[in-house]
């Protein structure tokens, strides 16, 4: 039996008075009082202690929130969008007028199922971070391959700004081409302005740093000198440089998985331009404030191109004239093949490439056997040019 139990019937059956029970079980007068008034007005209810949850809770969240809670993390993961507390909580705020901390977000979830406690992690302050100050102070750029549903495959190319992690230009090829990376840089270009610097990976497409003794620029470098813009990349087995446009990729992807296969590139591309509107203006990122890109795109002044040059293009290159009397010189991206004469075949030769000014010299004896201002319009460079009149 307990204590209280006790108390109440030593007074209501046994006819102990009030202050002679409070002796007995060492209790004061008041609280004997107050278990037979309550034992008068509940019954045996009084035998057990009152709950002590508070009437109301202000802080707790009805069902109504809850319910949307649930449904929100429902239908952004069907959609193949993030759907983390912090990403709830914008959208509660955004589309229903009604604030909920993260905290709480995060307890319906786990309360409903449909999170999992999340293991201990490294510290973020662990991480090394790196973000450009202003919009357009670099670009990132990269393409990935998506397949359409008969398995044919295609590749997308992204132009990001790497501060705001805004997507300016997303297009679907059947291959990326240099000329390709120009033409979409150009496009971007012409509605965001110009970057101060270019951020890129060392594929062929970007960088002809390592293409061997092909050597020389490639399109996309030879249009960033010309408009004094900085090229960077990244270092080798060190992809992570370029993370944000890869993790856009990512993103991109698990949105696309979501929904059935584009039967064809113009389907896939109507459906990445449905994607890229949800990125840039309704999906908000954590590292941006939790503010979405468009936003933070706009609200810092723009970088732009501070070199006032990029200089000439000035490099040496050693070669042997072929059987036929011609040296190639590879520049932007275009084979070009220079006639220097038969007679001269199989020597060693060095040329000096000082932009479009090029000079052919003997390697052994140092004689000029050419030079010449390359026609880029052209990829055969004939020693004379021919006249359009009548043959002399």
């Amino acid at each position: 039996m307990s204590k209280r139990r006790a108390i109440i019937l030593s007074v209501t059956v046994e006819g102990l008075s009030q202050a002679e029970t409070a002796r007995l079980f060492d209790v004061s007068e008041s609280t004997v009082s107050r278990l037979i008034a309550r034992y008068r007005a509940e019954g045996n209810a009084a035998f057990e202690p009152k709950s002590r949850r508070p009437k109301s809770s202000p802080t707790r969240v009805d069902d109504i929130v809850t319910e949307l809670t649930v449904n929100l993390r429902v239908d952004l993961t069907k959609q193949g969008l993030d759907a983390g507390p912090i990403t709830i909580q914008w959208h509660l705020k955004r589309h229903h007028d009604i604030t909920v901390s993260v905290s709480t977000i995060r307890r319906r979830l786990l309360a409903a199922g449909l999170i999992e406690p999340a293991p201990k992690k490294r510290p973020k302050t662990s991480y090394m971070r790196f973000e450009a100050e202003l919009p357009n102070e670099t670009w990132q750029s990269d393409f990935t391959h998506i397949y359409l549903a008969d398995g044919s495959d295609t590749e997308t190319i992204t132009w990001l700004d790497d501060h705001s992690r805004k997507a300016f230009h997303v297009s679907v090829h059947r291959r990326v081409t240099g000329k390709i990376v120009v033409d979409t840089f150009d496009q971007t270009a012409e509605t965001n302005g110009f970057p101060a610097s270019v951020l890129t990976d060392n594929g062929l497409v970007y960088t002809a740093r390592f293409a061997g003794f092909r050597g020389g620029r490639n399109a996309l470098e030879t249009r960033l000198a010309e408009l004094g813009i900085k090229q960077k990349h990244t270092r080798p087995s060190h992809p992570t440089t370029t993370g944000k446009v890869e993790r856009f990729q990512q993103t991109m992807k698990k949105w696309l998985t979501a929904r059935p296969p584009a039967q064809t590139m113009g389907e896939l591309q109507r459906l990445i331009d449905e994607f890229v509107e949800i990125y840039n203006h309704q999906r908000p990122h954590t590292s941006l404030g939790n503010v979405t890109p468009a936003v933070a795109y706009k609200r810092l002044p723009k970088d732009f191109p501070h070199d006032e040059g990029a200089g000439n293009h000035y490099r040496i290159r050693h070669d042997i004239v072929d059987p036929t009397g011609t040296v190639s010189l590879r520049r932007a991206g275009r084979m070009h093949h220079i006639m220097v004469s038969r007679k001269h075949k199989r020597t060693p030769v060095i040329l000096i490439i000082d932009d479009l000014d090029i000079r052919v010299v003997n390697k052994t004896t140092g004689e000029l056997l050419r030079r010449l201002t390359l026609d880029t319009n052209i990829g055969y460079q004939p020693l004379f040019k021919k006249s359009k009149g009548p043959n002399p």
